[in-house]
């Protein structure tokens, strides 16, 4: 009597819903068995895909079959059996070389004949064919959601698959605790450690193995363009329809930050107050600290070229910084009346506010324009893939920030006014900094305040960045001190500082 192998398999991730589970493909086998009178030795169960060959149970069946321990196999459809040409053409073999005697299917008819085998292997062509052709579908379907923004795959912690729309939307209760971890590390306060410890104690977890994250997890998270409202697929950029979580600028100088932390640093067993704050005035290297005698001393590196400038005392430095600090700061009657001034360019701007809107607009415009043109120029093969995705992205890049600008003053209108108000009032705060025993409150003031310290001959000079010039152009009740001189109006005798610019304009971003 036949010896049978019962063999039942459904892949995990089965698209077609008709097919039996493995309960259900087991009951109808056996009682089709005990209908035909089919002796089965021993039953294999196997849930895996048979698109590739390789299925470790599968191969065990065979070799048992190769070996006599059974000489026919009984499962649901030839489907179950291979969906490969190979695993397909070993069955075919084995027919041939008479180890299988008979196939048995409730679904399909088979006789170890050559019509028998020639049915079989149009049952397995169609098999593979249906494969083929779903997963082009599916790559199809995947390319075309790509193409409308929506990400295909699944959504980073912060946002949530919505089932039902096939989109990608905000987690009520994540959002904003993400959008908190990049808003914390730009700051520059804080590690990568201490963003895994406090997404701990927040309650973060991986979507997938629902375990808290470890560094490397956060550092990805902060690199990751998904949450600027960006995405890759095979390589290439896309800009997806999902909120964004961040801005580009904000974005932009978390990576700053990460990349300066990545750089190996000097380790100081000390901490100084006004270390790292000033310039030398002779060679413009930057200013050190060390102590000699229970004393903090400061002076110059002499990193880039001898230098003669002498060393000066912390207690120095902190007078002198005092005096500056009583010098920037604004009357009441002064910030009363900038704050004054800056309400009524509010009211003055507003017609230059639509032709600006307006502008920005049709650079968005532009850039879609020149998106639709290098697709035409790739798919008429006048560019290479990695020369197009490399343009593409910076367009979109380029497309975000003009998005953002253009989002940024629609909402806010006058973003501007605020850090200007908040500037002019800090300022007036700066005597009663100055006032206070406390070199590390003035340290953080000069660095808010935006300025430029220089040392030479052991006195310091003071040279206001450009937020200066916020209330400078404002004209009746300040001016903006000449670039290239001191606020006392002395000049230096070698070395000149220039205002740091992109620096200031980046906390100003960040700021806003």
């Amino acid at each position: 009597m036949t010896k049978f192998f019962l063999y039942v398999r459904k892949s995990t991730d089965e698209p077609d819903r008709q097919i039996l589970s493995i309960e259900a493909q087991i009951a109808e086998l056996k009682e089709f068995a005990t209908k035909d009178g089919l002796n089965i030795v021993q039953t294999f169960i196997e849930s895996q895909t048979a698109k590739d060959p390789g299925r470790p149970i599968f191969n065990e069946m065979l070799s048992q079959i190769e070996k006599d321990k059974a000489e026919g196999i009984l499962a649901w459809h030839p489907d179950r059996l291979a969906r490969n040409s190979v695993d397909g053409g070993r069955i075919i073999y084995l027919i041939d070389t008479g180890k299988i005697l008979s196939l048995k299917f409730p679904t399909f008819w088979f006789e170890p004949t050559p019509q028998g085998k020639f049915m079989l292997n149009i049952a397995f062509g169609q098999s593979k064919y249906y494969v083929d052709n779903l997963s082009e579908n599916v790559k199809r379907g995947l390319r075309q959601k790509v193409r409308r923004g929506e990400y295909p795959g699944i959504a980073p912690t912060g946002y949530l698959n919505d089932l039902r729309t096939h989109t990608i939307v905000k987690d009520p209760k994540k959002f904003h605790l993400v959008k908190k971890l990049f808003e914390l590390y730009a700051t520059g306060d804080y590690s990568l450690k201490d963003l895994e410890k406090l997404s701990i104690s927040l309650g973060l977890v991986s979507q997938r193995k629902r375990k808290g994250f470890c560094v490397a997890v956060v550092q990805r998270m902060l690199q990751n363009k998904f949450y600027v409202g960006l995405f890759t697929h095979k390589g290439e950029l896309y800009e997806g329809k999902h909120k964004p979580m961040i801005t580009k600028k904000l974005f932009d100088k978390v990576q700053m930050i990460m990349k300066e932390k990545s750089r190996p640093h000097k380790q100081h067993g000390k901490f100084y107050a006004f270390r790292g704050l000033l310039k030398c005035g002779g060679c413009g290297c930057s200013v050190t600290a060390e102590t000699q005698k229970g004393h903090n001393y400061y002076h110059c590196t002499k990193k880039r070229i001898p230098c003669s400038q002498k060393y000066v005392r912390e207690e120095s430095l902190d007078e002198q910084i005092s005096k500056i600090l009583q010098k920037v700061s604004l009357p009441n009657s002064w910030a009363q009346k900038m704050i004054a001034e800056l309400d009524k360019e509010k009211e003055d701007k507003t017609r230059a506010d639509f032709s600006f809107s307006q502008n920005l607009k049709s650079q968005i415009e532009n850039c879609n324009e020149k998106l639709d043109k290098l697709l035409d120029a790739h798919l008429n093969n006048d560019i290479s893939r990695e020369e197009y995705t490399q343009k593409k992205q910076k367009i979109l890049n380029q497309k975000i920030e003009i998005s953002e600008r253009l989002r940024d003053f629609e909402k806010k209108g006058y973003s501007w006014l605020e850090p200007a108000k908040s500037f002019i009032l800090t300022s007036n705060e700066a005597k009663n900094v100055a006032l206070r025993s406390n070199p590390e409150e003035k340290r953080d003031f000069l660095k808010k305040v935006g300025s430029n310290l220089v040392l030479a001959d052991q006195n310091v000079k003071y040279f206001p960045r450009s937020a200066w010039k916020i209330v400078g152009n404002l004209g009746k009740v300040g001016a903006e001190p000449r670039s290239g001189e001191a606020q006392d109006n002395t000049k230096l005798p070698v070395w000149r500082p220039q205002p740091d610019l992109n620096r200031c304009h980046q906390d100003e971003n960040l700021t806003s």
